[in-house]
């Protein structure tokens, strides 16, 4: 059996920043993850959003954890070497209903303290972004929003946590939790672990692995979202992140990424037993029909023939359920702010979906808090270093500063992924660093997200990634 002061299940972005934040203490951390590599649930599959925080009704924890994490995120990104920009947002309206919808998150922003808000006349938001369709009725500007990339954010995260001491272990599925009187037993397929405190952040398995040891409390009710990526060429078409706030309700997203894509969507739809199965990762025809159709509708000039793939995801939706004569019934409203369920000792971390990203590392500190103070492991980590050190990027250089670069190692100058402009060596260094497919390569170094979607890289990088497991 082996032992550790705090077990942390799932290698998302809760669970990376869970326990970067718990290397912070002095203490024995383990994370156990059922995939092969960290983000590959929902963590990795939405928007890339940081959120200003006017969404939110002023006093919830979503508001709080939202405002606190937003004004703390360029330092964040600063010591893990994450790509973070603040484009700034504009939330647009069409008409009466939607009018009165920004009208009121305005307000709510205003009165939780967010900044960088403006509400803003029809005209004005159309000088802003002359793309969009005219006939705007009022606008929300909010100068603080901000995109990046959610598995670049979670790598990091997890690389500056297992650098700091937490121990990762992939490819785990936890069978079974058991609660004795001095801790928990956790059960995988080929191992048993004692913990005296155990944080659940198994995402869509989140409520299933706290019913291992406790009744059923929170469950999870998944829908199902599409979006469209467009290649960096159609990158510029709009400045700010969209948002549309439609008359029924029905609105659109625009993203103009860190890597200068234009990512459309979300939309909202029931989910398929199968898409549950497969974390969201299908994608619905007529879903995707709906986005572009709205899309030509509020941004004419938007080039959707310039698109290079689509993905799909889950919300994790949360209801409250409670048992009767054995069964377990689905109460009417579902949780609409943060609800983590302290079972003493299991923290539960039970539908954590928008605004999650932006508030990742805020709520991770909160529960590493919590969980190191029931596992008795307070004394802070003397050697705890909050930076991590990124792959360097050849393309984010100048010529000259290239040149040097390639002068200390030629393989920075030999180009695998001409689409991305990714080299040798960043695809040498990511799988120094534990990349072991073409995926988590692709997630490190951004080899194979451009026009052809790695179809002519993926050969030489799996040769490459061979070659370097070998050495």
């Amino acid at each position: 059996m082996i032992k550790t002061d705090v077990m942390i299940i799932g290698a998302g972005l809760l669970g990376c920043f869970t326990a970067r934040n718990l290397t912070r203490y002095d203490i024995d951390v383990i994370v156990l993850e059922k995939e092969d590599d960290v983000c590959r649930g929902i963590s990795k599959a939405n928007t890339g959003i940081i959120y200003s925080g006017y969404d939110h009704k002023p006093g919830s924890e979503k508001h709080k954890l939202c405002v606190q994490a937003n004004e703390e995120f360029d330092r964040l990104c600063s010591e893990l070497e994450v790509p973070f920009r603040r484009p700034g947002s504009l939330m647009i309206s069409y008409g009466p209903k939607a009018d009165a919808v920004i009208a009121r998150k305005y307000r709510d922003g205003i009165e939780g303290g967010v900044k960088g808000l403006r509400l803003l006349s029809g005209s004005e938001a159309e000088a802003m972004e002359p793309v969009l369709a005219k006939g705007i009725t009022s606008a929300l500007y909010s100068s603080e929003t901000g995109t990046v990339d959610p598995w670049e954010l979670c790598i990091a995260a997890y690389e500056n946590a297992r650098d700091n001491g937490a121990q990762f272990i992939f490819g785990s599925c936890v069978t079974d939790v058991k609660r004795n009187d001095s801790g928990f037993t956790v059960e995988t397929q080929g191992e048993t672990y004692f913990a005296k405190t155990v944080v659940n952040a198994a995402g869509l398995s989140s409520d299933s692995i706290r019913e291992m040891s406790e009744k059923p409390l929170i469950r999870l009710f998944p829908t199902a979202a599409d979006y469209i990526v467009l290649d960096r060429s159609a990158g510029s078409v709009v400045d700010h992140v969209i948002f549309h706030e439609g008359e029924d309700g029905k609105g659109l997203t625009l993203v103009p990424t860190v890597d200068g894509n234009l990512l459309i969507g979300p939309t909202n739809r029931e989910a398929s037993e199968k898409e549950v199965q497969e974390c969201g990762m299908r994608t619905d025809r007529g879903g995707l029909d709906a986005l572009k159709e709205l899309c030509a509708e509020i941004v004419p000039e938007a080039d959707l023939s310039r698109q290079i793939r689509t993905f799909g995801s889950l919300r994790p939706n949360p209801y409250y359920v409670s048992l009767s004569e054995g069964d377990v019934i689905k109460r009417e409203d579902n949780i609409k702010d943060i609800r983590i369920t302290e079972d003493d000792g299991l923290f539960s971390l039970i539908g954590i979906k928008t605004p999650g990203l932006t508030f990742s590392n805020e709520l991770g500190k909160m529960v590493a808090e919590r969980a190191a103070a029931h596992a008795g492991k307070t004394d802070p980590n003397a050697a705890f270093d909050p930076h991590r050190k990124a792959i360097t990027r050849a393309r984010d250089l100048s010529y000259d500063e290239r040149a040097e670069l390639i002068g200390r190692d030629s393989a920075y100058g030999e180009v695998i992924c001409s689409c991305m402009d990714v080299t040798k060596a960043e695809i040498l260094e990511a799988v120094k660093r534990g990349a072991h497919d073409f995926e988590s390569v692709k997630r490190r170094t951004g080899a194979g997200f451009g026009k052809c979607q790695g179809s002519r890289c993926r050969r030489r990088i799996t040769d490459l990634i061979v070659k370097g497991e070998q050495k």
